[in-house]
This record gives structure tokens, sequence and C-alpha cells, in this order.
């Protein structure tokens, strides 16, 4: 899976949770940028995305996460 693979299917899985089809992710987008991104919805995302790419991501990895590009990273990592 390339990089662009993860962010087409991540930028589904944002504008589904978040209800919001403009939501374009880059690497460095963070709750900040994402209105209603709040430590609830980062739940809701966390399992959406799990479910998506067919693996769990790890507590300590949710936690550390900063940015997008950090969570893409991550993908990339758990899908080898």
């Amino acid at each position: 899976m390339t990089r662009e693979e993860v962010y087409e299917r991540l930028n589904n899985v944002f504008r589904d949770v978040f209800d919001d089809e403009s939501i374009t992710l880059n690497d460095e987008i963070t709750a900040d940028d994402i209105e209603d991104w709040d430590s609830f919805e980062h739940i809701n995302l966390v399992v959406a995305v799990q479910d998506e790419f067919s693996f769990k991501i790890p507590m300590g990895k949710v936690v550390s996460m900063k940015n997008v590009g950090e969570m893409v990273d991550i993908i990339l990592e758990l899908g080898k």
C-alpha cells in the first residue's frame, strides 16, 4: 500500500466520521484543524480507521500521534 492509497482511504474515513465532505488531509493536519475533532471523536476516528484498514492500532501509538502524517506512518508500518 502506498502513502497515496492510505490518504485516499483516510480522506473517506475522516469525511464520514466528521460528516464533512470538504476535508482534504495532509501530513500536517491536527485536531486543531478540523472542527469537532475532540477527544470523543478521536475515539470514533481511531475505531473507524481500524475498521477501514482491518487491524488494531496499539494504544501507545494512538496517544502518541501528533498529526495525520504520523497516523499514516503508523498505518503503513502496521499494514506491512
